[in-house]
C-alpha cells in the first residue's frame, strides 16, 4: 500500500504538467482550450509548491499524535477528489485552477513525513531503510504517468487525465482505511499471537509519540537534527537539477531530445538495492547504526561530486551526459539507508516532525534552483555557463557530506521520551482505540 501510495501521490502531482502542454496548445482538438500566457502556466504548476512546503511540518506531528492512518488516508483522499474536480475549475475560471493547485499541494505534503510515525510501529529497527526506500516508487510512478497521461489525451482528451487519476487514487484511498492500521494492536484482523509477536520484534512500545508538548527548542538546536535537514536541502536541490532543469539543458545546448520515464527508475532500484544492503549489515553488526547512516550518506553526495566533475570537463557529449545524470539520478537514492531513515534512530517519537522540517526546508530549493539556472544562463544557455551550475552541485554535495559528517548521530536523544512514559502511553492509546472502533471486529 506505500508502493502504490507514492506512485499515486507522484501521478496526482505531475499530471497537470502533461496536460497543461495540451490544454493550452493551439491546435489543440482533444478538450477545451485555454488561453494562459506563461506565467501563468508557471504560476497554476509552481503553486503546488506552496501548498506543499506549509502542510510537511504539520504532516509529521500530526501523524505523530492521530496516526499515518488517518492524516495519510485523508490527505489522499481530498487529493483524489481535487484531482477529478480540476476540469471543472479550469472552466470556472483560472484562479479556481490556482486554488485547486494549492489544496492539492497542502494535501500531498503531509505523506513523507507520515511515514515514520508508521513504520517504527510496524517494522523492525533493523528494517527501516528498506521499508523508507518504498517511499521512492514516487519515481516510477512519474515514470508510468508520462507514457499513460500522453495515451489518454490522445485518444480521450486531456480531461480524462485527471479524471483517470484521481479515480484510481480515490480507490486505493478507501481501501487504505479498510486494510491499514496504525499499530498491530489496533489492527482487527490480526490474531492475539501476530500482534504480540510483532510488538515483540519491533519494540513498539518504546516508539509511541505522546501528545503532550512537543520540545520544539530542543529539536531546533539538535545538531543530529539539523545534520538532517542540511543533507535533505543538498539532495533536493541535487534532485531539482537533475530532474526539473538538466532535461532543458539537453535540450537547449545539447539539442537532445531526452526521455524521463527511462531514467527515473534507477532511483526506486538504487534505493531498494541500497537500503538491503544497509539493513544487513546494521543486523549483522558489522557496522554501528551511524557508520552505516553516515557511509551511505557520503555515497550519496560523494559518488555525484565525481560525476559532476566528469560533467564539467566533457559534459558538451551527449553520451556522457546521459550517462553522468542517469547514473547520478541513481546514487543519489543512497541517501534513503542515509540520512532519510536518522529520523527513526535519533527520536522515533518525533521522527514525523523531524522529517517534516527537513522535508519543508528541502522543498524551497524547487524554486531556489530554478531561479539559479535562470540568472547563471540568463535565457542564452550553454556549455560554459552550466558549467558554473555543476561546479555549484559539486560545492552543494560537498557541504552535505561534511555537514552530516560532523554532526550525524545514532543515539536516541535525551528529548526522546522515556522507554516507559511511552509504554505507559501505548496503554492508553490501545484502550482508545479499540473504544474508537466501537468493538465492532469481536475482539
Amino acid at each position: 500500500m506505500v508502493i502504490l501510495c507514492f506512485m499515486f501521490n507522484y501521478m496526482l502531482r505531475v499530471n497537470m504538467s502533461i496536460a497543461i502542454v495540451d490544454m493550452t496548445a493551439n491546435n489543440n482538438s482533444n478538450g477545451p482550450h485555454f488561453s494562459w500566457d506563461e506565467h501563468q502556466k508557471n504560476d497554476i504548476l509552481g503553486w503546488f509548491f506552496w501548498g506543499f512546503v506549509i502542510t510537511s511540518i504539520p504532516g509529521g506531528r500530526l501523524s505523530e499524535i492521530y496516526g499515518t492512518r488517518v492524516v495519510l488516508g485523508t490527505a489522499m483522499l481530498l487529493a483524489s477528489l481535487l484531482t477529478i474536480l480540476t476540469p471543472l475549475a479550469c472552466h470556472l475560471h483560472y484562479y479556481w485552477v490556482l486554488a485547486a493547485r494549492i489544496a492539492l499541494g497542502l494535501a500531498l505534503g503531509v505523506s513523507w513525513p507520515s511515514i515514520p510515525p508508521m513504520a517504527i510501529k510496524w517494522v523492525a529497527p533493523e528494517d527501516t531503510s528498506k521499508f523508507m526506500s518504498h517511499t521512492l516508487a514516487c519515481t516510477l510512478g512519474a515514470a508510468l504517468t508520462l507514457p499513460v497521461c500522453g495515451y489518454l489525451i490522445a485518444y480521450l482528451g486531456w480531461p480524462s487525465v485527471f479524471y483517470v487519476t484521481g479515480s484510481v487514487s480515490l480507490v486505493w484511498s478507501m481501501s487504505w482505511f479498510y486494510l491499514v492500521y496504525d499499530s498491530p494492536g489496533q489492527h482487527p484482523r490480526i490474531t492475539t499471537e501476530e500482534r504480540e509477536a510483532l510488538e515483540t520484534e519491533i519494540k513498539c512500545a518504546n516508539h509511541l509519540g505522546e501528545k503532550n508538548k512537543t520540545p520544539w527548542r530542543k529539536i531546533l538546536t539538535s545538531g543530529p537534527v539539523w545534520a538532517i535537514v542540511v543533507a535533505d536541502v543538498c539532495l533536493q536541490f541535487n534532485t531539482n537539477i537533475v530532474l526539473n532543469e538538466l532535461p532543458s539543458y539537453m535540450d537547449q545546448v545539447l539539442h537532445f531530445n531526452i526521455k524521463q520515464n527511462g531514467w527515473l527508475s534507477t532511483t526506486y532500484i538504487m534505493a531498494v538495492i541500497s537500503s538491503y544492503l544497509a539493513d544487513r549489515y546494521r543486523k549483522g553488526k558489522k557496522f554501528s547504526t551511524i557508520a552505516i547512516r553516515k557511509i551511505f550518506t557520503s555515497l550519496s553526495f560523494c559518488i555525484p561530486i565525481l560525476l559532476f566533475v566528469i560533467q564539467s570537463v566533457w559534459g558538451y557529449h551527449r553520451s556522457v551526459s546521459v550517462t553522468i545524470f542517469t547514473l547520478c539520478q541513481g546514487f543519489l537514492a543512497l541517501s534513503t539507508p542515509g540520512f532519510m531513515s536518522n529520523s527513526m534512530d535519533i527520536s522515533p517519537v518525533y521522527s514525523g516532525t523531524i522529517f517534516g522540517i527537513a522535508y519543508a526546508c528541502g522543498s524551497s530549493t524547487g524554486y531556489i534552483s530554478a531561479k539559479l539556472v535562470a540568472l547563471v544562463t540568463n535565457g542564452k544557455p550553454n556549455f560554459e555557463q552550466w558549467q558554473y551550475i555543476f561546479w555549484f552541485l559539486i560545492g552543494v554535495n560537498l557541504i552535505g557530506s561534511i555537514f552530516y559528517l560532523v554532526f550525524a548521530s545514532g543515539n536516541l536523544q535525551k528529548w526522546n521520551p522515556k522507554p516507559n512514559e511511552a509504554m505507559e502511553h501505548l496503554r492508553g492509546n490501545e484502550v482508545n482505540s479499540k473504544k474508537d472502533l466501537g468493538e465492532n471486529y469481536n475482539l
